[in-house]
């Protein structure tokens, strides 16, 4: 694993509370809906949430992420792995809401997926996401992974030009279907780069 210089640190189990909050903003309240289905009715939807993340196994754990560290608080968060060589047959089972994503993460087989990059609002805008996107890229490299990718909400210009700032382009895009989740956005688009540039 590449060599983290504080204050950007692998997670641990302790930091699910954080990563969950990093989930729930990355995917603009869609983790949180999938949550609140998960946990029923007068369920615990962040217990929920906050037990994915102290996995040990699965795309959305510990164990995918990095903390980045202000005044020995987590601030920001990355969560990222390496997708398939070869793109993932859609299950029937799969709900629509993830089939364009889906999708757009089939075009980008091979490369190293940043799934969330987020802050707290306190600590956006001070140079977090472009540190934790270095990290993604240093590690990308290190795996032998010849591109990065990233998901982000048309809607999302913010987002969107910090990627865009940091080398990612615009690969695809593909309509949302958003069910009852709430979002300004109307398509997903897929932005890669090139992990050697």
């Amino acid at each position: 694993m590449h060599a983290l210089t504080p204050p950007i640190r692998a997670a641990t189990p302790d930091d699910a509370a954080a990563l969950a909050d990093f989930v729930h903003f990355a995917s603009e309240g869609l983790a949180l809906r999938v949550w609140s289905k998960l946990a029923g009715p007068g369920g615990d939807a962040w217990a929920i949430g906050r037990e994915r993340a102290g996995r040990e196994t699965g795309s959305f754990c510990y164990r995918n992420a990095f903390v980045l560290e202000v005044g020995g608080a987590a601030a920001a968060g990355l969560i990222g792995y390496p997708l398939p060589n070869a793109p993932v047959a859609i299950a029937p089972e799969l709900p629509a809401t993830f089939v364009p994503l889906q999708e757009l993460e089939n075009l980008a087989a091979g490369s190293w997926y940043v799934n969330v990059l987020a802050a707290y609002p306190e600590h956006r805008g001070k140079g977090l996401g472009t540190a934790l996107l270095d990290l993604a890229q240093a590690v990308a490299l290190k795996l032998g992974r010849p591109g990065l990718s990233i998901i982000v909400s048309d809607a999302n210009g913010g987002a969107r030009r910090l990627y865009e700032r940091c080398g990612y382009r615009e690969a695809g895009r593909r309509q949302m279907l958003k069910d009852d989740w709430i979002n300004p956005g109307t398509h997903w688009v897929l932005l890669t780069k090139d992990a050697r540039q």
